[in-house]
């Protein structure tokens, strides 16, 4: 079985947050692979079902960002699931907007949700990066990851998401360089079309 984290913070004030894409990333996997309705376990919201010919648990902790460990921890024990079956999506200040990275072990790099992970679990598991960009100044940091995304982030944010969701099964067949190149190369712009052909006169 494979353990589906995504780290955000529960409540309707926090649902547009930078800081919740996490949440988003599992809500679209849920979604694009029809798993099950949400339940209240290990104080999360956990969903099941099967991407590929993988078992998957996803889950959102409910704890607030910074007690993430608690759910994770009890649900990998639970279920006996080893840490590099765990995938946690979260918010990387210091990746550009749209960007994406996968990551297996590290630190936390001042993330609360990861370090709370990493006090329950260890740091043997596996990120994907999501990037939410960096305001450029330091005391900025705290409203610009509290804040909400704009309506200028929507169309990077939606194609970030769909693609995310129809290339997760990527991730549970461990290809996460397959992953993060099929989503990245989604990301793209469209290329140009070529020029018509000037008709004959």
């Amino acid at each position: 079985m494979w353990l589906i984290v995504g780290l955000g913070n529960p409540g309707s004030q926090y649902q547009h947050n930078r800081h919740n894409i996490g949440f988003m990333a599992v809500d679209e996997i849920i979604h694009r692979h029809n798993l099950s309705e949400p339940r209240k376990k290990f104080q999360a919201l956990v969903s099941e079902g099967v991407i590929g010919e993988e078992k998957v648990l996803a889950m959102k902790p409910q704890t607030y960002m910074n007690l993430s460990g608690q759910s994770v921890q009890a649900a990998a024990a639970f279920y006996k699931i080893p840490l590099d079956h765990v995938i946690v999506f979260h918010d990387e200040l210091d990746l550009v907007s749209g960007k994406i990275r996968t990551k297996f072990a590290g630190g936390a790099a001042g993330h609360n949700g990861l370090r709370s992970i990493d006090e329950h679990l260890g740091k043997e598991y596996w990120r994907v990066r999501l990037g939410i960009g960096h305001p450029g100044d330091k005391e900025a940091v705290t409203g610009h990851v509290l804040g909400d995304f704009s309506k200028a982030d929507r169309d990077w944010l939606e194609k970030l998401m769909a693609a995310i969701g129809e290339h997760a099964g990527l991730l549970v067949k461990k290809d996460m360089g397959g992953f993060m190149s099929k989503v990245s190369q989604a990301m793209l712009p469209p290329k140009p079309k070529k020029e018509e052909k000037e008709k004959e006169k």
